[in-house]
């Protein structure tokens, strides 16, 4: 099972939903980095059910770092933070072990692991899992920020109700680190808020489109071909749970225009070389270009449902009915958006890495 992720700094995620504990190995970063538990605590709280829009399992998430940071900085050796399951009903589960819920890993788990794998509440499969690589992301993101690297993603769309655009990207991104809803039109973070509950009270689920910005990353970072910046980003925000596509820049609106409307004209602005727009992404041949990165990631709604759904046995080979139990999100594309960030964040450190060295970091 391949559970790592990068080739200069890497990520090794561990864990079960309804297991002792979850959490993160982070090997390849520079010692003297420094490491903010606050930091990682707040953006734990994002990755974190909020009221009735959330499921009601509410894990406090207290973690414990075992190795590789002392006195507030980074060693320079593999870095392990360990967060404890306080809050499993694993009984919700027993009654429903041979139905394949829809949507969910069940039936393909049981195919790829003989039928040894943690079932438990999705086991390694479960969105739960996500909390170590917040927990990880949070020291690569405080990293960046030192380096004038800014991320930050706001929820485009859910539900049908859109979210205005970026306009002032720094200002915007600050503003979104700040919130718990990422929404950029408060107006419209009530609508979203608002469609989620009714969505709950239906026994349903929605769910919607985040977009992300990467912002002053230096020009000339990535590979062409088989590690271009797209390859490798996608790469990994495809392992997010409920991730089902990703966009970069203007990709899908545009393909059906012409070369003048999606080529991104160069100028010079103040001694820098720009582009008028920004159709690309910051990125050309599979490389920076200077420009911020724009992409977007389409979130599947969440596929625990509180309605009968037709499914098999898959232990007696036969169709059945599969009405859950237990505590499940209406939507988690709020919750999603700190995960993006945090694997954003943890595949741009990799990639700098490798260009700059492990210890530009630092």
């Amino acid at each position: 099972m391949k559970n790592t992720f990068g080739q200069n700094i890497s990520v090794t995620i561990y864990g079960e939903s309804h297991g002792e504990a979850i959490g993160v190995v982070l090997d390849g970063f520079a010692p003297g980095i420094s490491v903010e538990e606050e930091f990682i605590q707040a953006q734990l709280t994002l990755r974190r059910p909020s009221g009735r829009i959330s499921t009601a399992r509410q894990e406090p998430d207290p973690f414990q770092i075992v190795s590789g940071v002392f006195e507030g900085k980074t060693t320079g050796t593999p870095i392990c933070i360990m967060i404890p399951n306080t809050q499993t009903r694993s009984k919700d589960y027993s009654a429903t072990r041979p139905l394949a819920r829809p949507g969910h890993a069940d039936y393909t788990a049981y195919c790829k692991y003989h039928g040894f794998e943690d079932f438990r509440g999705g086991g390694h499969f479960s969105g739960r899992i996500t909390a170590g690589l917040v927990a990880g992301g949070a020291i690569a993101l405080s990293a960046l920020r030192k380096k004038n690297i800014l991320i930050g993603t706001h929820i485009l769309s859910c539900g049908g109700i859109e979210d205005r655009n970026f306009r002032n990207l720094e200002n915007d991104l600050q503003e979104l680190n700040q919130k718990t809803f990422a929404v950029l039109d408060e107006e419209k973070a009530e609508q979203m808020q608002e469609k989620i509950r009714q969505t709950a009270e239906q026994k349903d689920s929605i769910g919607g489109i985040l977009e992300t910005a990467v912002c002053h990353l230096p020009e000339g970072i990535g590979e062409p071909w088989f590690d271009t910046i797209e390859g490798v980003l996608s790469h990994a925000l495809f392992s997010i749970p409920a991730v089902k596509g990703v966009q970069f820049g203007n990709a899908f609106s545009l393909v059906n225009g012409t070369g003048s409307n999606y080529n991104d004209a160069f100028r010079m602005e103040n001694g820098k070389i720009i582009t008028e727009t920004n159709h690309n992404a910051g990125i050309n041949g599979g490389i920076t270009n200077g420009m911020p990165i724009i992409f977007q990631c389409a979130v599947k709604p969440t596929p625990s449902i509180y309605q009968e759904q037709n499914t098999v046995n898959f232990f007696e080979k036969e169709n059945a009915v599969l009405e859950i139990k237990g505590r499940h999100d209406p939507a988690i594309i709020h919750r999603a958006r700190v995960v993006v960030d945090s694997v954003t964040a943890l595949v741009f450190c990799d990639i700098l890495a490798g260009r700059f060295g492990t210890d530009w970091l630092a």
